[in-house]
């Protein structure tokens, strides 16, 4: 497998006020380049914090990781992250919001002329080009979280992070950007690592769902390979076997974690 993202034997401990907390406990982790990878567990298993730690928001306590060949040493425009938050600035329009993460990547070597074709190429990559002139008060939550995935996609990152970025949506939302994923993974080709609780979205979504232990010191307790052929349907899923396999071992792991909880 090409080893475009490593995790080797990465370990996390966070500084509390009744001491120090080992949040995880030597993590390996390889993701090829192009793949969709999921982190799947319950609350607290530190999804989140294997996340930060590719993005280089956080440093790793022991252990390496690496992206394209070069270590991970802090956040690069070559690793876009998605939130559950859109973190969209309030006093910009839509495309000024994608706009200004455009500038800061490729505005030393490009003109204005240039950078708002990027900024505009984005928001239409996700059905958007309409709401350019919008500001963020002004659209919904769905349309929010989808300036959000255009404003790291215009970056051109070379890995696409998704911190459970439909977590806050209505049911019908989500599965409309589930769809929306679909098609602008398979036209961009991005790596994908996802954050999320949801057992269908991970079958759905992912080449492979990596399965984390309950914390404090949360590991992989396993990984799934999702053996379903692309393009994906999820109507045509419904009567899938292969579809329906993965997802009842998804759902075992986590009802054993659930029973115990320590383990």
């Amino acid at each position: 497998m090409d080893k475009f993202v490593e995790l080797t034997q990465v370990s996390k401990d966070f500084e509390t006020k009744q001491g120090r907390f080992q949040a995880l406990a030597d993590v390996t982790l390889s993701i090829a380049r192009g793949e969709f990878v999921s982190l799947i567990g319950h609350s607290g298993c530190g999804k989140s914090t294997v996340l930060n730690l590719i993005a280089g928001l956080l440093e790793p306590s022991s252990g390496g990781l690496i992206c394209n060949g070069r270590e991970i040493d802090g956040p690069g425009p070559e690793r876009g992250v998605v939130f559950q938050n859109h973190s969209l600035l309030p006093w910009m329009t839509c495309l000024e919001n994608v706009h200004l993460a455009v500038e800061r990547v490729f505005g030393a070597r490009e003109g204005k002329a240039q950078l708002n074709a990027r900024s505009l190429a984005a928001l239409e990559l996700v059905g958007l080009a309409h709401a350019r002139d919008k500001y963020p008060n002004e659209i919904s939550g769905g349309m929010k979280q989808r300036v959000g995935i255009a404003r790291a996609l215009a970056m051109e990152p070379k890995v696409l992070l998704l911190d459970e970025p439909f977590g806050a949506l209505d049911a019908l939302t989500r599965a409309h950007l589930q769809d929306e994923l679909l098609r602008i993974v398979a036209q961009t080709r991005s790596t994908v690592v996802m954050v999320t609780h949801d057992v269908d979205e991970a079958v759905l979504l992912s080449d492979r769902i990596v399965l984390m232990t309950n914390g404090p010191a949360a590991t992989i307790g396993g990984i799934i390979t999702v053996a379903l052929a692309r393009p994906r349907d999820r109507l045509a899923l419904a009567d899938d076997p292969t579809y329906h396999r993965c997802r009842g071992e998804l759902l075992a792991f986590l009802h054993r974690r659930e029973q115990r909880p320590a383990a």
